[in-house]
């Protein structure tokens, strides 16, 4: 019998767009600053070079997008909020050369996620710290189930010792004093029932490899060797790279890390270009989740890191119906340095929302319209989650630096 493990909804959250031929802005230089100042935009098939693309579902604003379709893999500035710019793309538009590069480490997409809207934002690192908090339950320190029975140790009640994280609580809340500075939060990744490899190399090593996770410099889950690893240092700088076991002496220099799974694509300094990782076509031995008959499309979503130049960009991307296939042709063409699977299944999971502040009133623009179902309300006005109430999830938020 087929065992379903973290697959639920496939194709329920598929969004598509209108594809048509017209004219529309792109991303142009805001607040006097150059055109480097953008992230790169996605390397389209120059078949398309004269579509426009108009979304039902976007929740943000944008500015100087020049009506309601956008140029698939151009940038746009999220209205009201400087340094966040946002991109749409569908994975059939993009150049062929990267579709047709490295076959055999990704799967043909096919019809149906390559006609799926994905949705992009970018955050500028010049402009914004990024911090990352535990829910009030989850990941979780306890043992997944997910391992080979051989992993695990009886006498112990998780793979690192400990089977909760008492007497320390999360809150799983933005903690006050960066309240005003936030503006944006989005889900993190895989709860640890599903954080933990059954199949392939890394399921034999550590216990099933568990994904590790640190918060304010405090090691609630040791960072295992191979895994996706996006952290940040005291200095407040950035970082995503599959994890090494010589990266255990910058231990004492992180702020926070969260692992989830492995590399979707990275940086191959001898071709000097972005490659998928090694693991992508592979279900098992990169648990990219779904079921055991190996049905992968579903909402997920991922996190990238983009240079343009002296520039980096952090990027977030919704894909409405994608495989790991799908999610790694799309990091290739916006050239990104690394990427990194992060959760799925569900708009609650893949959630995104970036906030507008005019004088006490709070305005909450969400990536996906659909993403508003999880917020609550007061007399007072919107009471987002991660910001205004606590949440068992895990989640990342971004400030807007102090100059």
């Amino acid at each position: 019998m087929t065992t379903v493990f973290h697959h639920l909804l496939e194709d329920s959250h598929r969004e598509t767009a209108e594809i048509h031929t017209g004219q529309a802005g792109g991303a142009v230089p805001v607040n006097g600053e150059g055109p480097g100042a953008l992230p790169f935009p996605a390397m389209i098939d120059p078949k398309y070079a004269d579509r426009v693309i108009t979304p039902s579902g976007l929740g943000i604003a944008l500015e100087n997008s020049g009506g309601p379709g956008v140029r698939p893999g151009a940038w746009y500035p999220a209205s009201g909020n400087p340094g966040i710019y946002v991109s749409l793309i569908e994975p059939e538009l993009i150049d062929r050369s990267i579709l047709e590069s490295y076959k055999t480490m990704v799967n043909t997409l096919d019809k149906v996620e390559a006609a799926s809207l994905c949705y992009l934002v970018a955050f500028d690192l010049d402009r914004f710290d990024v911090g990352y908090a535990l829910g009030t339950d989850y990941p979780g320190v306890e043992w997944s189930e997910h391992i080979q029975p051989g992993m695990k140790d009886a006498k112990l009640p998780g793979p690192d010792g400990i089977g909760t994280i008492a007497p320390l609580v999360s809150t799983g809340v933005v903690s006050p004093e960066n309240t005003r500075r936030t503006v944006a939060t989005f889900t993190g990744g895989f709860k640890r029932e599903h954080g933990a490899f059954k199949y392939g190399e890394l399921a034999s090593k550590n216990h099933g490899s568990h994904y590790g996770f640190l918060e304010s410099g405090a090691v609630f889950s040791k960072l295992q060797p191979g895994l996706a690893t996006i952290f940040a240092l005291e200095d407040g700088s950035l970082h995503m790279k599959s994890w090494e076991s010589q990266d255990d002496q910058l231990l004492g220099k992180l702020k926070y890390a969260r692992q989830n799974g492995v590399a979707l694509v990275e940086f191959d300094e001898r071709s000097q270009s972005t490659v998928p990782g090694g693991l992508v076509n592979k279900w098992g031995p990169g648990n990219w989740s779904g079921s055991e008959d190996m049905a992968l499309r579903t909402i997920r979503a991922g996190a990238a890191l983009q240079w343009n130049g002296k520039k980096h960009f952090l990027i977030y991307t919704v894909f409405s119906d994608a495989t790991p296939s799908a999610m790694a042709r799309v990091f290739q063409a916006y050239r990104c340095h690394y990427a990194m699977h992060l959760d799925m299944n569900a708009l609650e999971h893949t959630y995104l929302a970036v906030y507008r502040r005019a004088g006490s009133q709070l305005f909450v623009d969400h990536l996906i319209d659909g993403m508003n179902q999880v917020e609550k309300s007061s007399s007072d006005g919107p009471v987002p989650r991660f910001l205004g109430y606590p949440d068992n999830r895990d989640f990342f938020f971004v400030m807007r630096r102090n100059r």
